[in-house]
């Protein structure tokens, strides 16, 4: 089973996709950018491809909605992944030895609390968690730390200064799991997650999330994306859950009456969230 990742092993792209896949022999295609990832997919190089699509910190990332939708895959199922941000360096170095730090945008941005409180370390971004460790290992860069995994401090053999840095404890990032084929078990999913653009009426968009409600369907998610080259119109995304089927359907129907467009990005079971302070 061929699996595109963003980013190297060790990075939480590749702990998502393991832990999805973990009854199944996975080969891992390490990506640099989410868009290769789905050029690997298209071009039949991988079976899937697992995509981080939402932080508990971070928010959205908005452009990997677009993604899905210009290369027609489909979402065939999700892990959560709590994430646990973590300081490493060459062995032998202390806190105060570091004057830069290596990481992705978005974990930089889950730890800046912690980083405010160390001014004397300049932030660099970098295209990976785990590849900014595997660079200060390579190169046996002093004063410089990353930001990673506590698999990349393992894998590379690095020093761990401080642990578990992010600004909240239940921070975790949900990964789409997208295919261009449907899976056999996503038969059993009650989950979906819908795209669709409103007609330009007063309360076209409450006539959709009253269908919602009138079919008993959970909306877990909505989120607004321009529309490229159509000034002030925007795609809603949607992620709904239901106990029937029935519910489901009746619920489209009802919706294609109050929207110029309406596309099904995947059916899917829903992933277990892990926090790390469960909900009473």
């Amino acid at each position: 089973m061929r699996v595109a990742i963003q980013g190297g092993q060790a990075s939480f792209h590749d702990v998502a996709a393991r832990r999805f896949f973990a009854d199944a022999s996975v080969q891992l295609l390490e990506c640099q950018t989410f868009r290769q990832e789905f050029a690997e997919l298209s071009e039949g190089h991988a079976d899937f491809v697992v995509m981080a699509i939402e932080n508990t910190l971070a928010g959205s990332l908005l452009s990997n909605y677009t993604l899905l939708e210009q290369f027609d895959a489909r979402i065939v199922g999700e892990v959560y992944l709590r994430i646990k941000q973590n300081l490493m360096a060459l062995p032998g170095q202390t806190m105060q030895d570091i004057h830069s730090v290596r990481s992705h945008p978005i974990a930089l941005r889950q730890c800046s609390e912690f980083l405010e409180k160390h001014p004397h370390m300049r932030e660099l971004e970098s295209a990976d968690t785990a590849e900014s460790a595997r660079e200060i290992r390579e190169k046996r860069l002093p004063g410089t730390a990353a930001v990673a995994s506590l698999e990349a401090a393992e894998l590379y053999d690095l020093a761990v200064l401080a642990e578990s840095i992010e600004n909240i404890k239940d921070n975790y990032t949900r990964f789409w799991i997208i295919s261009k084929q449907r899976r056999a078990e996503v038969a059993a999913g009650k989950k979906a997650s819908l795209v669709f653009h409103v007609k330009h009426e007063v309360g076209a968009l409450a006539r959709v999330l009253n269908a919602f409600h009138h079919n008993s369907l959970n909306l877990g998610l909505i989120q607004s994306v321009p529309i490229p080259g159509r000034p002030d119109e925007y795609a809603f995304h949607v992620d709904v859950e239901w106990t029937g089927h029935t519910q489901f359907r009746s619920a489209l129907a009802e919706i294609k009456q109050a929207t110029n467009y309406l596309h099904i990005l995947g059916e899917y079971k829903a992933g277990e969230k892990p926090y790390a302070n469960p909900p009473v």
